[in-house]
């Protein structure tokens, strides 16, 4: 028996225990993405060049706290404002579905000045020629019946610094206004300004527009004033909430735009939970069935994985997303794949003649390097995804590297607990199992130079797909532009849908189907345009209530460059990472044959996804990563056979002692890719549209990450070792 026993029991009562209370009940501590319950993400980047250089180091801070007061005031529940680098700002505004009224609160600079009119007749006049006096600017008065200028002057009389409050209130004639109360300085101010300029204009000038320009009837001493400007009651209060939270330090533009309608995050949580709740529950019944015994322990190992993820995610803060879906698919691929590496070993021992304390200490001595190596490679990759990654991918490094600790812990520690006390207990526990694969011999890198040749052509058709499409290729992400994605009541005929739109003047229209056809939906997808007029066009064109809009991204072009890069910039130091720890732990040649059996699997898999017709966006990014993962953790299983046998059987051809461990690996192959394949087809087929890409994505790539660990890696392997 373990000499730990007493402890590890100990730590996993302690850990079970944190674990749920952390996470009970999860509907309330596990927070959802955007993309799964609906709401709408805002990127905000601050004009650096209007903020003094003494002030940059600190104005992005400024910034999301002004931000964070304007959405508290405004009701949304729990928001999600912070940094992004040195002068950006991400705001997620889970459940929000009143677009333009969000964009006008988060991106009003709000920045107030009352300012003197200057009533020069000769003034007015070289200004309304178009040579505007030096001192003052030339402005038209928002919200007038008559198109009126006024001419004022560039000193503001006083600012928005010295407002206590903004309320809202309605004049003699039942218009709304917008009241503002002054500090004690302000007011003094004022009642200065005031009392000196009686029958002079003054006028309150709002982010540089005019709102309106009263003529001073008396002198105000008391600090109060007030914006009209033919306001509607919900503009006033918009208005005075963020007078209230205060200015902008600098102003702020939108270059990035996400928003998810409920019904589609309601549709897309729904589908994706059950479906992955299928596939592990079929898991869960499969392991026992199979293995039997071991199979039961597994399945104990596997609800414990569960606890500790959903605890951990809850304890971290962390959000699930669909990325993160895609992250936690794989740590269950990995935790069963432990769990299988630790049962064949076990059977192997077994076979050898072994009691079943020594099989259970044997199995778990002889697993343990592959575990380690798989999962060590893999937690490499998701924490340079993390640091090189943005947004989904961030959000998928974090769950893949939660599971990835949380599947070792349940595999190694909780499962070996089990075995430990049952044999403590009865020392000839049975470990019989059920053998799919008995020692199979089959000549798999004898025709592998057909199998490069296959790879060769399906690559390269890929390619040419590929390169065929361009631009076609890619989504909103990385092209920028705006989606829009619509659900129509009735079937829409697109040629007519196109027409209603371009006759609202807009242009560069790509629009097609979405989905199932019973689903009436549609993607349109603009270079540019207006995405409220868009919208308008779009609810007129279908009627009264007979569509609704699910998704609206809107990406400025330098947003999208900068994902560009980085999703680049994360696959290339993920292959790095992987380079080098496999060298150090193998030989270099080991670690560039999986690196380049990785980019096989990544290349085929983008040639496959051309081939059938779909974009590349960020959940399909973190579907390749997935792959990544899957792949390497698949082809290092087979690698640590090679160097067990190799250290063996020193006599033998290494091709052979090669074709041998494939053999000896094959069941844990099939077994590990059937159960993870199972469940990313529940997803795929049952996911709905939102997650159906990347699920097809996975796929591919778990079913070519099974073929290039035999026909590429290993196949390399032998080919460098035979020219040495």
């Amino acid at each position: 028996m373990d000499k730990y026993y007493k402890w590890k029991v100990l730590l996993i009562i302690a850990a079970t225990v944190f674990c749920i209370w952390k996470a009970y009940p999860p509907q309330e501590k596990i927070s959802l993405g955007l993309d799964l319950q609906g709401g709408m993400q805002l990127l905000l980047q601050v004009d650096m060049d209007k903020v003094p250089e003494d002030a940059k180091k600190d104005v992005a801070d400024r910034v999301v706290e002004i931000v964070r007061n304007r959405i508290d005031s405004f009701g949304v529940k729990e928001p999600d404002i912070s940094k992004q680098g040195s002068s950006q700002v991400v705001v997620k505004l889970p459940g929000m579905t009143d677009r333009e009224r969000a964009k006008e609160i988060v991106g009003k600079t709000a920045f107030l000045e009352f300012r003197f009119v200057s009533e020069d007749t000769e003034l007015i006049k070289q200004a309304e020629a178009g040579q505007v006096p030096d001192g003052y600017e030339f402005k038209k008065v928002k919200g007038t019946v008559f198109d009126e200028s006024v001419l004022v002057s560039k000193e503001a009389a006083l600012t928005g610094a010295h407002l206590t409050t903004a309320s809202v209130g309605f004049d003699n004639y039942g218009q709304a206004i917008v009241q503002l109360s002054l500090d004690d300085e302000g007011a003094k101010i004022f009642d200065k300004a005031t009392f000196q300029n009686i029958g002079k204009r003054l006028a309150i000038v709002l982010d540089g527009t005019v709102h309106s320009a009263p003529v001073i009837r008396d002198r105000i001493p008391n600090g109060k004033a007030q914006i009209s400007g033919n306001f509607k009651a919900a503009e006033a209060s918009d208005l005075a909430l963020v007078l209230r939270a205060g200015a902008l330090p600098a102003p702020v533009s939108i270059v990035e735009e996400r928003t998810i309608g409920p019904g589609l995050g309601r549709d897309s949580i729904e589908k994706s939970v059950k479906a992955a709740i299928f596939g592990v529950l079929f898991i869960f019944l499969f392991m026992p069935v199979y293995y039997l015994l071991p199979g039961v322990v597994a399945a104990i190992g596997l609800f414990f994985y569960v606890i500790f993820m959903v605890g951990s995610l809850a304890a971290l803060g962390a959000t699930l997303t669909l990325p993160g879906i895609a992250g936690f698919i794989l740590s269950v691929g990995m935790a069963v794949d432990a769990n299988v590496l630790i049962s064949e070993r076990m059977r192997e021992e077994v076979i050898a003649g072994k009691g079943s304390r020594a099989a259970i200490s044997a199995g778990y001595h002889k697993a343990f390097s592959a575990i380690l190596d798989s999962n060590v490679t893999t937690l490499i990759t998701s924490v340079l995804l993390f640091i090189f990654g943005t947004g989904p991918v961030q959000g998928f490094a974090i769950t893949l590297s939660v599971g990835i600790l949380a599947s070792m812990f349940s595999a190694i520690v909780v499962t070996r607990v089990i075995f430990d006390h049952m044999a403590k207990n009865n020392p000839n526990v049975n470990l019989r199992m059920n053998q799919l694969f008995r020692k199979t011999n089959i000549n798999f890198l004898k025709n592998r130079l057909w199998a490069y040749g296959f790879s060769a052509i399906t690559i390269g058709l890929g390619i040419v797909a590929f390169t065929m499409r361009g631009s076609q290729n890619y989504g909103v992400e990385f092209t920028g532009g705006t989606l829009i994605q619509a659900g129509f009541k009735n079937a829409v005929d697109l040629d007519s849908l196109r027409d209603a739109m371009e006759k609202e003047g807009l242009k560069s229209l790509t629009i097609q189907n979405f989905g199932d056809a019973k689903d009436n939906q549609v993607i349109i997808k603009m270079s540019g345009g207006d995405t409220t007029r868009a919208e308008t066009a779009i609810k007129a064109f279908a009627g009264d209530k007979g569509c609704e809009i699910l998704r609206v991204d809107q990406i400025g072009p330098s947003v999208s460059k900068d994902l560009t890069k980085k999703a680049l910039w994360a696959v290339f130091w993920s292959g790095i990472g992987i380079l080098v720890y496999l060298a150090f732990r193998f030989e270099w040649k080991f670690g560039l044959a999986a690196v380049i059996a990785i980019v096989h699997d990544t290349i085929f898999t983008f040639g496959m996804y051309a081939l059938s017709g779909r974009e590349i966006n960020l959940p399909t990014i973190a579907a390749v990563l997935t792959i990544m993962g899957y792949s390497v953790n698949d082809t290092i299983v087979t690698f640590d056979r090679v160097r067990d046998n190799v250290k063996l059987m020193r006599k033998v051809p290494f091709a052979e002692i090669v074709n041998l461990s494939i053999n000896q690996t094959l069941s844990r192959t099939f077994l590990t890719s059937f159960t993870t394949i199972l469940v990313t087809l529940a997803l795929f087929l049952f996911g709905g549209s939102s997650i159906n890409d990347f699920a097809f994505v996975m796929l591919i790539g778990f079913a070519v990450g099974i073929y290039s660990t035999i026909f590429v890696a290993t196949a390399l392997i032998v080919d460098w070792k035979a020219h040495r």
